[in-house]
């Protein structure tokens, strides 16, 4: 008999945070669909879980950077000797100190030249020098000892840089053409309306909780290291081919990453210095960032400045889409931030016509942020097309509907899977964007202006083999071992649900072992790609373990190793590759925003935001993730800029006392995110697509949409600035 505190039984069919669910009734829902909790919570709250910075063997050294002062040049001289005169510094290292190393491969490193391999200096922070002593104090106070002079040389920005075409394929990192075309330039007869604007988007840092960290430590000639990463393995094999030893002598660990947000997927100097160090010295050592060294130490999104032409006809169609786009990257490395990336598969057009260029300066080599690409492309593609409504008398809503896309717009091949008709309309609804007046400065509430924007959000689906065991024991107990990782995602809570709806057990019964090159290879934790491709591997290896499961009446345990690979058996794709799909997820953000013009204030009052993502397999933590995404863009509309001196390639300000983050005095109660059904069963084994970066695009243009809508200023430029909408 039921109890009379329990609560109803939940109907077959329920939505749990805009989301649908399964399970029957009287029956616990836990598997996959299930708004659960996080398990991991209470451990990361009350101190329990274990990160990088924590670890400290027997005799481990402290270890601190000391940084160029300049951006260009060469280091001629290094004076350590009052460092060394510190109580508790061991050794001062230089460039002549440490061993030579073979090419950095990129990807997984960071970047291709390896500072303190000679005495160039090529960006402002750069590592010079490392002081090892037993305690922090002691090395921070050595560093400060340390007299470094340098002879200047020649300074290249990116205001005065040239704008070229990449003289590599990205050096790996490239996901997509430098230069496409599809279709044929409109007659101009047919034009009703055009649009040829400059659109840019500012430098940001990714700012993460816990800053980077390495604990390196050689056991004879095999590595240990704890890191504070988003890929274990790409560790393991930077670190294998610049040492020149065998990936299986390299141990990477980390259970738990602090946040990452892109500046911790790849290998950057401070990894491989940190192992350098501990073999020279014979002992642990251990190097923590700090937060100043984060602004040049992990990568930054680059500034990014994007000319967008659309034409249509005097129905709404369009005609062409040109889409040009261009960032900042360094002396050394051809980083391209694909800026029209979205622009490719958003829209039907009769045109589409991209190219990326690059700037080269004296500054580090950029990184992937939440969300590249499409993040500072969205801006000005759906900045463009709210233009276009506007000269064609449209409702911005209206205009995108007209140019729905059916099937890919660049190559003809159809979508996995696409319900953005289905979000667009709902948010619509939730919004009330059919309220909404035409005309600017129409809604107002005493002094503030209100205005309503919205905007489509788009995002390439990566895939990346992956690989898990799944082992079962006979009192019924699961455990899922995989080398993934846990940057606050939720990958404790999503991969025991998968495993508990495949084998029919108790989620209660299931628990995770990740964050290890000991454990099943997997891919990165970036690109929105864990929960679809571990996820995948471990679904596999569940069903692999079901049929062995009348063993367990003769055995203690049982196990099967899951593998999963996008189609082709590659190890990455990003949009579909040899599947025949094209594959993204899909969006609309729709912001009301309210203006004081006399103080130049921008306040976002409320937002409602609609997700086409596939299977959604935690509800609970699907909506947080996409929360996230969207004050994400609040920060990237309104506050973000870490600004560069460029008499000095120096950012003026490298803390958070001077670069300005959202915090929740910004942000409104009233965000209200949904997800729209649904089910790929091309993208992945478990029918979902990525959403972590999904919430961060299109949310800065809706903004700044709403601010022309409050007060008729187009803002072309971000971060929007007080003296952009002071009257």
């Amino acid at each position: 008999m039921t109890p009379a505190s329990a609560p109803p039984p939940r109907a077959a069919a329920e939505l749990v945070d805009g989301t649908r669910i399964r399970g029957g009734l009287d029956q616990p829902v836990t598997g996959i669909g299930a708004p659960v909790g996080r398990p991991d919570g209470a451990a990361k709250v009350t101190g329990r879980a274990k990160y990088a910075g924590e670890e400290m063997p027997a005799g481990t050294l402290h270890a601190v950077l000391v940084t160029s002062t300049i951006a260009s040049g060469v280091v001629t001289d290094i004076d350590a000797g009052h460092a060394r005169r510190v109580a508790g510094v061991v050794r001062v290292l230089t460039h002549e100190s440490l061993p030579k190393l073979a090419p950095a491969p990129v990807p997984p490193a960071a970047q291709s030249f390896m500072p303190m391999q000679d005495n160039r200096v090529m960006y402002e922070g750069q590592p010079v020098a490392i002081v090892l002593a037993e305690t922090l104090e002691a090395a921070n106070e050595g560093a400060g000892q340390v007299k470094v002079t340098y002879r200047a040389g020649p300074l290249s920005t990116f205001a005065a840089a040239e704008s070229v075409k990449p003289r590599s394929e990205n050096n790996g990192y490239a996901f997509a053409e430098i230069e496409t075309r599809a279709g044929q330039p409109p007659d101009p007869s047919q034009v009703k309306a055009r649009i040829d604007e400059t659109y840019s988007t500012a430098t940001r840092h990714h700012n993460p909780m816990e800053p980077s960290t390495t604990l390196a430590e050689w056991r004879g000639d095999e590595i240990s290291l704890h890191d504070a990463t988003q890929w274990t393995y790409g560790i393991r094999y930077a670190l294998a081919a610049m040492l020149g030893i065998e990936p299986r002598k390299i141990h990477v660990r980390c259970p738990y990453t602090g946040g990452g947000f892109g500046c911790k997927g790849y290998v950057w100097p401070h990894q491989v210095l940190a192992v350098l160090s501990a073999k020279v010295v014979g002992r642990p050592v251990r190097l923590n960032l700090t937060r100043q060294g984060m602004y040049t130490g992990s990568g930054y999104q680059p500034e990014v400045v994007n000319r967008v032409q659309l034409a249509a006809d005097a129905g709404g169609r369009l005609l062409s889409i040109v889409h040009d786009s261009t960032n900042v990257s360094s002396l050394f490395d051809d980083y391209v931030e694909f800026g029209a990336a979205g622009t490719r598969g958003l829209y039907a057009s009769g045109e589409i016509a991209t190219s990326t260029k690059v700037r080269h300066c004296n500054a580090g080599t950029p990184t992937a942020m939440r969300a590249p690409h499409e993040g500072p492309g969205l801006f000005a593609l759906e900045s463009a097309m709210d233009e276009l409504a506007a000269a064609l008398d449209l409702d911005p809503l209206e205009l995108r509907l007209r140019n729905y896309a059916e099937v890919d717009p660049a190559d003809g091949r159809p979508f996995s899977s696409k319900k953005l008709r289905d979000a667009y309309l709902e948010a619509a609804r939730r919004f009330g964007w059919e309220k909404r007046p035409a005309r600017p400065r129409m809604m107002r509430e005493g002094h503030w202006l209100i205005g309503w924007g919205m905007a489509s959000c788009i995002m390439s689906t990566f895939r990346f083999a992956s690989s898990a065991r799944v082992r079962m024991r006979a009192d019924g107990t699961v455990t899922i071992e995989t080398g993934t990782q846990e940057i606050g995602t939720g990958p404790y809570t999503v991969m025991p649900q998968i495993a508990a709806e495949v084998l029919g057990v108790p989620l209660e019964r299931v628990k995770l072992i990740l964050g290890s090159t000991d454990l099943p290879e997997t891919g990165g934790t970036f690109g929105s790609s864990t929960t679809l491709s571990t996820g995948s591997a471990v679904k596999d290896a569940c069903e692999k373990l079901k049929p062995k499961l009348p063993l367990l009446e003769k055995m203690s345990e049982i196990s099967a190793d899951g593998v999963w690979k996008p189609h082709g058996d590659v190890g990455f794709d990003a949009t579909g590759g040899k599947s025949g799909y094209s594959m993204h997820t899909w969006g609309a953000v729709f912001a009301e925003v309210a203006i004081d013009e006399s103080l130049g204030l921008v306040r976002l009052r409320r937002a409602v935001g609609g997700y086409s993502a596939g299977r959604i397999i935690n509800p609970r933590t699907a909506r947080s993730q996409m929360i996230g995404g969207i004050v994400w863009g609040y920060g990237q509309a309104v506050l973000e800029e870490s600004v560069m001196d460029a008499r000095y390639g120096r950012y003026l300000s490298k803390n958070l006392s001077g670069v300005m983050l959202p915090v929740n005095a910004d942000i409104p109660t009233d965000i209200d995110v949904f997800f729209v059904e649904e089910h790929d069963p091309h993208a992945s084994a478990i029918g979902a697509r990525g959403i972590g970066e999904l919430g961060a695009t299109g949310v800065s243009a809706a903004i700044a949409n709403a601010v022309w809508h409050a007060t008729g200023k187009r803002i072309r430029k971000l971060p929007i600035r007080l003296s952009d909408v002071i009257a």
